[in-house]
C-alpha cells in the first residue's frame, strides 16, 4: 500500500525544486497571513527607505559640494588670467586690490554653479514635461 502525500509535503518538494537554496519563499500564491508579520516587515521596509534617503540625500550634497569646488577652481582659474593680463597690461601701473580678490573669486564661483544649477533644473523640468505629455497623450473620441 502506497503512503499518502500531504499537501504540505507537496509543498516542500515544490519548494525545493523551485529554491534549491532554501530560502523562504514568499509568494502571492502563499501570502502571509500574520498581522504582526506584516508589520514586522513593513516596519523593516521602513527603515530601508529612510535609509536610503539618507544615503540619496548626501550623495546630493556630495555632488553639490563637488560642482562647487569645481567652479571655484575655474573662478580661480580665471581671477589669476585676469591678473596676469593686468600686470602684462601694465594698466596704469596700478595692481587690482588683493583684499578682494578671495571675495570676487567666491563671487564668481557661486554665480557660476547657480546658473548651473538652474540650466541643470530646466532641463530635468523640461525631461519631466515631454514626459507626462507622452504618458497623457492626445484625448480618444468617442463614437
Amino acid at each position: 500500500m502506497t503512503k499518502s502525500v500531504t499537501p504540505q509535503e507537496m509543498f516542500d518538494l515544490w519548494q525545493k525544486m523551485v529554491n534549491p537554496g532554501g530560502y523562504p519563499l514568499q509568494s502571492l500564491m502563499f501570502p502571509v497571513l500574520d498581522p504582526k508579520e506584516i508589520e514586522k516587515k513593513i516596519s523593516e521596509l521602513e527603515v530601508v527607505e529612510h535609509w536610503l534617503k539618507a544615503n540619496l540625500n548626501m550623495l546630493q550634497l556630495s555632488i553639490k559640494s563637488l560642482e562647487y569646488q569645481k567652479a571655484m577652481l575655474k573662478g580661480g582659474e580665471r581671477v589669476k588670467a585676469g591678473m596676469e593680463g593686468a600686470m602684462n597690461k601694465g594698466e596704469g601701473g596700478e595692481m587690482p586690490n588683493p583684499a578682494l580678490w578671495a571675495w570676487n573669486m567666491m563671487a564668481q564661483a557661486s554665480k557660476d554653479v547657480m546658473e548651473q544649477v538652474s540650466k541643470n533644473a530646466a532641463e530635468a523640468d523640461k525631461a519631466a514635461d515631454s514626459k507626462s505629455k507622452k504618458k497623457i497623450g492626445s484625448p480618444k473620441k468617442l463614437p
